[in-house]
């Protein structure tokens, strides 16, 4: 028999005010279980609603399918299992549901581009929800709410991971239905604010786990784990302790490491950059061992040939003293870089070393949590003679710009070498899942 996690007295709270509620937005952290709050909320909404068409949006079809439809058994189409069916409604997917109070239409549409607003006119919902409302299009979201203004008992549920309080969804809308609140002249407005610290799916020991990920004096344990809206400033890199993690070169060559290999970024009239990572036994440290950085001027102009000779002629000397190397990865993008670097390597005899694009679909924000992770828990080194990599390291700031749209970014503007950071992330990143699992306790 399932056995399923009890509610909090807040989470109860905010299923039970959103019967009376037009307006209700869960917002806090990951992981923080404001998708299945909701998805109560409104399952308990549409099985007595008197309108029979609804929708439900997110920043695309798949994501509302996998949110809100499936949502990993918890989905409207298991509340409603025995009584709901997918199918198409004039064009449209959607799911058919048989309520206590007749048959409903729930309409499946993404709303991450300006156009996708038109896709959802003309019809009236008698309700809405809207799967990280924030991730879509201004004018999406606007047109979800139009559309209910018809409704017999008009109805609208959004969750959202927190923004920068600058952030359009904020000044556009969520601020002004505050100050009514706080005006004691919105009664119809359900906010609710929830952490993964209510989540009582999660055992003692599994959120130790996962504070452990944590500095929680940065930017992203306020963001994830605290829910705050929080806006981008100071260094990326708050754990990075030079006094405790540059190790003088002797020592980190005389390391026994379980896996080395090496990342490489290509800069083309920045600076290319090669660093050599070991991973100590046990997936328990990351060390950047040595490196390559070439910043070529002006009149010194460098082919994809000749940076390809003088990534092998380092790798030659490093496969002699790390037998254990086999890997390097370079930037997904340089292409022609990557041919290059395989004809010199087969030509130095080196054909062990295998050369692999590396995969960037996690985005840059997966590369930075893992390095604040493994600096927090003290299992990240940096060899002495790596300047410009310990430079990078105490001065990667975040982009407030960026952040400000919604993006996580760096700062990348020549104040500092960034080049490095991305050479070293694309040695180790790819060891993640493995080095994620050795974690220290929290006490």
């Amino acid at each position: 028999m399932i056995s399923y996690a009890p509610l909090t007295e807040d989470q109860a709270r905010y299923i039970a005010d959103s019967r009376e509620s037009w307006l209700n937005v869960a917002e806090g952290g990951k992981r923080a279980g404001k998708n299945i709050i909701n998805l109560i909320a409104w399952a308990c909404a549409l099985d007595v609603h008197p309108d029979k068409l609804h929708l439900c949006g997110g920043v695309s079809t798949a994501a509302v399918k996998m949110n809100i439809i499936d949502s990993n058994g918890f989905g409207l189409m298991h509340i409603f299992a025995g009584r709901s069916r997918m199918g198409k409604y004039r064009g449209r997917e959607a799911l058919f549901i048989q309520s206590v109070n007749g048959e409903k239409v729930v309409i499946i549409a993404g709303g991450k581009k300006a156009d996708d607003a038109a896709r959802i006119k003309g019809n009236s919902y008698g309700s809405v929800y809207v799967t990280e409302v924030n991730e879509c299009h201004p004018s999406f979201m606007k047109e979800c709410i139009d559309r209910t203004l018809a409704s017999r008992k008009r109805q609208i549920f959004f969750d959202l991971n927190p923004k920068p309080p600058s952030h359009w969804f904020y000044s556009e809308f969520l601020d002004y239905q505050d100050d009514l609140k706080r005006r004691g002249v919105n009664p119809g407005y359900n906010y609710g604010h929830f952490t993964i610290l209510g989540n009582l799916s999660l055992g003692d020991e599994q959120l130790r786990r996962e504070l452990a990920k944590y500095d929680r004096s940065s930017l992203w344990y306020q963001s994830d784990i605290l829910g705050l809206r929080t806006a981008a400033s100071g260094r990326i890199y708050s754990s990075y302790d030079a006094s405790k993690m540059v190790l003088d070169r002797t020592v980190t060559f005389n390391t026994r490491y379980l896996e080395m290999a090496v990342g490489v970024d290509v800069g083309g009239t920045d600076a290319t950059c090669a660093t050599l990572v070991g991973m100590t036994q046990g997936w328990k440290n990351v060390v950047l061992v040595d490196g390559v950085y070439d910043r070529q001027g002006i009149s010194d102009k460098m082919t994809e040939a000749r940076y390809a000779q003088m990534i092998v002629e380092r790798l030659l000397l490093w496969s002699r003293q790390f037998p254990q190397l086999s890997r390097v990865y370079v930037d997904s993008a340089a292409k022609l870089f990557r041919t290059a670097l395989k004809e010199e390597i087969i030509r130095k005899g080196l054909g062990r070393i295998a050369i692999h694009a590396f995969d960037k679909s996690d985005g840059i924000n997966a590369r930075i949590e893992l390095t604040c992770m493994l600096q927090m828990q003290g299992r990240f080194f940096v060899s002495q003679q790596l300047h410009h990599w310990q430079e990078a390291y105490q001065m990667a700031t975040w982009d407030e710009h960026a952040y400000e749209q919604g993006e996580w970014a760096r700062t990348d503007n020549g104040s500092y070498p960034v080049d490095c950071l991305d050479s070293a992330e694309y040695a180790f990143y790819p060891f993640a899942r493995m080095l994620e699992r050795t974690q220290p306790q929290l006490e």
